[in-house]
């Protein structure tokens, strides 16, 4: 299982990276693996603010539809639009091309609060 150390993770399975003040979100690479293989992201709620914990968006698997939880307050600034045509990225690099939305942070502090790698491994039984 690819937990990497410098990202943050929440109890939802998404990870966030900070730079400054914008956040990055995708899936951990534990989500992937559970929902399948991802035939559909959507987010319509590109260039709102929205607190944390509130649904950004869904993931659509094979099997079922998942809710996307914003890990931190904030103005979704970007979306990974080439998750239209290639939703699969998800799958294959949920830490990288597969990364979802931007967000400009409300509060930066609030990062320090999510999980760590560590917490993320045990809350995941791995």
């Amino acid at each position: 299982m690819n937990i990497p150390a410098h990202l943050r993770y929440t109890k939802d399975h998404e990870w966030v990276s900070l730079d400054g003040e914008i956040a990055t979100v995708g899936i951990t690479d534990f989500a992937q693996k559970e929902l399948g293989d991802i035939v559909y992201v959507e987010v319509e709620t590109l260039d709102q603010t929205l607190e944390k914990d509130e649904v950004f968006g869904t993931v659509e698997a094979v099997k079922t539809v998942s809710d996307l939880f914003l890990p931190l307050s904030g103005e979704i600034i970007e979306f990974n639009d080439a998750l239209e045509s290639d939703p699969e990225k998800v799958n294959t690099d949920p830490y990288g091309d597969g990364w979802m939305i931007k967000i400009k942070v409300a509060n930066v502090a609030d990062f320090n609060e999510l999980l760590s790698s560590e917490t993320y491994q045990q809350l995941i039984g791995s």
